[in-house]
């Protein structure tokens, strides 16, 4: 990412530190900026540890815009491990898919053909290939295709943002954790002055980043900004394993499944998402995600339930990111995404770049907040 020409943008107060607020403050600290993360629990502790964490451009097909902005987030994240190094965070290894009923798998194939078409890597293989040279834990008939993704990876959210945080602070940056954004005051022109923190202290900033994840909504109300938020709760359960038996991230009929480390495996469902709120409490929708992933992996039969958590995504009303300056309040920025882990790389350098040359990058033309605006 080229800067190019940068002005002095004052003091940046970001609001959330879940993997975006870390990248925009890490990119910003790095360029000389003065910065402040501010975030109500600890950096990345939130939805960034508590999500599927699979970075990837395969699922995002709905608009071509999108899937761009998702491919920069691939290219960004292997720049990043370049630069400071992929121990314990970052874990390119690929990632499987396929399907158990002919209309799952025609779409699974339309959608693998379409990628091969934008020049996306797709390899085609069958369960007995996916189990002699990738997988051999898994279960699946012999001759079931299989769609592997080469390119795709997965990350250790939290390890990731501890790093950018860290080496950001290391730069002089501050960090603020515990405490929450509870008034944003402005002056008479509209700029942003004073964040007043439910600690009881108060910042003098000129520029704030709303990174807050699924409490950017509230956020933006401190400005009188309307962002139009879904609520989307996913439900994650992490088991404990002796040896994790699998290394990669994997899509699986009715469930998906990714290593988290050594001793770890993390387990997510959109099928298992929806009985959220229906009467079952938490501990039976992990027992249902674990019975799913012994199904495909029967070693995990002998895991151990660790944790399991229910997170609101942080998704726009219309689905897709709200990144950039908002004009009409002059020093207010969004960067709001569902996808946070795939995009969090890339929207931290373009928003980074936005701030510190004041110049609006093309990539982000069809996110940029102003679109909720009435």
């Amino acid at each position: 990412m080229k800067y190019g020409s940068v002005r002095r943008p004052g003091r940046v107060a970001v609001v959330g530190v879940g993997i975006i607020g870390a990248s925009v403050g890490w990119n910003l600290s790095r360029r000389g900026a003065e910065v402040v993360f501010i975030d109500a629990g600890l950096p990345g502790e939130g939805v960034t540890n508590w999500s599927f964490s699979w970075v990837n451009a395969s699922n995002k097909t709905v608009r071509r815009s999108y899937f761009d902005l998702n491919v920069a987030g691939m290219t960004a994240y292997r720049e990043l491990a370049e630069a400071i190094g992929p121990d314990s965070w970052w874990y390119p290894s690929g990632h499987l898919r396929w399907a158990d009923n002919p209309a799952a798998e025609a779409r699974l194939l339309q959608t693998a053909e379409l990628l091969a078409d934008w020049d996306y890597r797709v390899e085609m293989c069958t369960g007995a290939e996916v189990r002699r040279r990738l997988e051999p834990a898994l279960t699946m008939p012999d001759e079931h295709p299989v769609v592997f993704y080469p390119d795709e990876a997965w990350v250790h959210g939290r390890h990731l943002v501890d790093r950018l945080v860290g080496k950001a602070v290391a730069s002089g940056a501050e960090l603020r954790s515990g405490t929450a954004v509870c008034d944003i005051a402005t002056s008479t022109n509209g700029r942003t002055r004073t964040v007043a923190l439910s600690d009881g202290n108060r910042l003098d900033v000129d520029i704030v980043v709303n990174a807050a994840g699924p409490n950017a909504s509230h956020v933006a109300g401190l400005i009188e900004r309307h962002l139009p938020m879904r609520r989307e709760p996913g439900v994650v359960t992490r088991l404990d394993c002796a040896q994790v038996p699998i290394r990669r991230a994997m899509h699986a009929p009715h469930i998906e499944i990714r290593p988290d480390g050594d001793t770890s495996v993390v387990l997510h469902s959109r099928e298992i998402d929806a009985l959220i709120g229906t009467g079952q409490d938490l501990a039976e929708l992990a027992q249902l995600l674990h019975e799913s992933a012994r199904h495909v992996v029967p070693e995990l039969d002998a895991a151990r339930m660790a944790e399991t958590r229910v997170s609101n995504r942080p998704i726009p009303a219309d689905g897709f990111p709200s990144v950039g300056a908002l004009p009409s309040v002059p020093g207010y920025y969004e960067a709001v995404s569902h996808s946070g882990i795939t995009l969090g790389p890339a929207i931290g350098q373009l928003l980074a770049a936005e701030i510190l040359s004041g110049k609006r990058d093309e990539m982000l033309a069809d996110f940029r907040p102003e679109r909720f605006c009435s």
